[in-house]
């Protein structure tokens, strides 16, 4: 997985957590414990912009 600070703007908790959760037998990290430590310390609280809730008005559930 990569990490490096010239993409910080994808430095997030989240994406970090999905990547290791997401393996089959092993990740590896590429890149330096500065970033890692930003994604770490990074929350992402932007709305995500999805239809769900539109989907399911029209599904009727």
């Amino acid at each position: 997985m990569p990490l490096v600070t010239q993409h910080f703007g994808m430095l997030f908790r989240n994406l970090v957590y999905t990547g290791i959760t997401r393996t089959k037998k092993l990740v590896v990290f590429v890149g330096t414990r500065k970033a890692l430590a930003m994604a770490v310390n990074k929350q992402n609280t932007a709305a995500r912009q999805t239809a769900l809730a539109y989907l399911l008005r029209q599904t009727g559930m």
